[in-house]
């Protein structure tokens, strides 16, 4: 099974940023899944990859030429996908994941991980999209998809698919419970 994680690229202004995507790298590698991430080896990308390498996982990068600079790509990836687009980034990082869970983030993790979510709702994705809600970082994000559900926007149905936890091991839990299959199907 491979999880595939949207992170910061940047190490956030809380150091339990990068911790949680340091242990949660390791947990992943530990618990015999691979990790499919953007590529990069500087914020909390380089902190999960790492740890993930570390532990004996195998890690793939997806990352978009423009961005091997911009993101700096980690060249000691198990795998280090190099694509021509941000939708070819997106498409092949969910063909090769089984689940998602977005760890703290800029607009890159919220758009990334919001189209997984749209593609879950609308039937040409089935798999888990998990938050890490670390140190209450999504707090306003969910108290914005709970205010879509309020007033209309959003179904008691679909807003199921974001699950949030507030620890790793609440998100490992999870996944343990994920069965592998064939990735999106687009």
């Amino acid at each position: 099974m491979r999880v595939c994680v949207y992170c910061g690229s940047l190490p956030g202004d809380d150091p339990r940023f990068a911790a949680t995507a340091r242990a949660f790298g390791a947990a992943v590698a530990r618990a015999g899944y691979g990790v499919v991430y953007g590529g990069g080896r500087v914020g909390l990308m380089g902190a999960l990859a790492d740890a993930a390498l570390a532990a004996g996982g195998e890690v793939i990068g997806v990352i978009p030429q423009r961005l091997t600079e911009m993101e700096i790509a980690h060249r000691r990836l198990t795998d280090l996908r190099v694509v021509a687009t941000m939708h070819e980034r997106k498409a092949l990082m969910a063909e090769l994941a089984d689940a998602f869970v977005a760890l703290p983030g800029g607009f890159g993790t919220f758009e990334e991980y919001f189209e997984i979510v749209t593609w879950v709702q609308l039937g040409l994705a089935d798999a888990p999209c998990l938050l890490a809600n670390i140190a209450g970082y999504f707090d306003g994000l969910l108290a914005l998809i709970d205010g879509a559900l309020a007033k209309g926007f959003v179904t008691k149905r679909n807003r199921a698919i974001v699950e949030a936890f507030s620890t790793v091991e609440g998100v490992l839990r999870r996944l343990a419970e994920v069965r592998p299959h064939d990735g999106a199907s687009f």
